[in-house]
């Protein structure tokens, strides 16, 4: 995870919902999930390769992850960072391109995709990780090892 980012991300957490009834098991540390989660997006892995050496299962890493797409942290420490980036000039937004991956998909978009024959989708699976051998877009690349606490 990228150094500071975790201290511009806390604040904007929404807290944890507390149990009415009390109970349950403890959550795990924010911080832990927030690094999961990093990893998850930077690198391409599916939730369900997610290594363990995060102390988080890919359940909670991905559950926690829909509450805060929710909650809209994304999209606010994402406007945090460009402020952060324009308050020490190293950002110019004056000039902007928008990236047509992010534009709605027309009705009928998404049959161009598809196979004639089989009406499968030729749009290939993860490709980062390394556990998916079986595919023919698997790379042959090493991939990157999330840090332990010994590192």
């Amino acid at each position: 995870m990228p150094e500071g980012l975790w201290e511009i991300a806390r604040p904007l957490l929404p807290l944890a919902r507390v149990r009415p009834q009390g109970g349950g098991v403890a959550n795990i540390d924010d911080e832990a999930v927030f690094a999961a989660i990093i990893y998850v997006l930077v690198s391409g892995c599916a939730w369900r390769a997610l290594p363990p050496c995060f102390g988080a299962s890919k359940s909670t890493v991905h559950r926690r992850f829909l509450i805060w797409s929710r909650a809209g942290v994304w999209g606010r420490l994402h406007q945090k960072v460009l402020e952060l980036l324009a308050g020490q000039g190293l950002i110019d937004l004056s000039r902007a391109v928008l990236d047509s991956a992010h534009v709605r998909a027309k009705k009928g978009a998404n049959l161009q995709v598809r196979c004639p024959w089989t009406e499968a989708s030729r749009v290939p699976q993860c490709t980062s990780c390394p556990t998916r051998t079986d595919s023919p877009y698997a790379s042959a690349s090493p991939q990157p090892t999330p840090k332990t606490a010994s590192d």
